[in-house]
């Protein structure tokens, strides 16, 4: 008989980057480090890069995490998507 699937392919803990999209705005990137220090607080600004379109109309904001379990990255995922500046997270 085969193990049953695991929820997920990840190993943990293990480095993760997720990725928020917003209107370029100055304080984007300070947002979603905020949010994303409430699950992962010992995440540094220096784990966050951030990059503009090419017309500056939006911000990509990617901040790299060590993830412990998919528990803390759904709790990301889901404040992430609740906040009114952010678009889209990955």
């Amino acid at each position: 008989m085969s193990a049953p699937p695991s929820e997920t392919l990840l190993e943990f803990p293990c480095e993760f980057p997720i990725k928020a999209f917003g209107h370029a705005d100055p304080g984007l990137a300070q947002h979603v480090l905020e949010i994303i220090r409430r699950h992962a607080p010992e995440t540094g600004e220096d784990r966050l890069s951030l990059r503009s379109s090419k017309t500056g109309k939006y911000d990509a904001v990617t901040v790299t995490i060590t993830a412990q379990s998919k528990a803390q990255l759904d709790a990301i995922y889901l404040d992430l998507t609740a906040s009114s500046i952010v678009i889209m997270a990955l």
